[in-house]
């Protein structure tokens, strides 16, 4: 019974150490972004980067890239 205890706590503490490198590394190589939408359209975004096989912050990103590329575009005149 003390051999389970002990394993779940190293288990414990390897999964806090891991989320912490995680973070870490996230921290230093992401910026976050905290977009407000209307009700019902989260859902709705959620369907569209799923019918895409792509999760909603892909999906999101890459809506804003080829946003950015069009105006570049446009901006160019072509």
């Amino acid at each position: 019974m003390c051999y389970y205890i002990i394993e779940v706590n190293m288990m414990e503490t390897k999964g806090k150490s891991s989320t912490r490198a995680k973070n870490k590394y996230n921290a230093a190589n992401y910026e976050r972004l905290y977009p407000f939408v209307p009700m019902g359209r989260k859902a709705i975004y959620e369907a569209a980067a799923k019918a895409a096989g792509m999760s909603l912050n892909d999906y999101i990103n890459k809506a804003l890239e080829e946003k950015l590329e069009r105006d570049r575009k446009e901006k160019e005149g072509g």
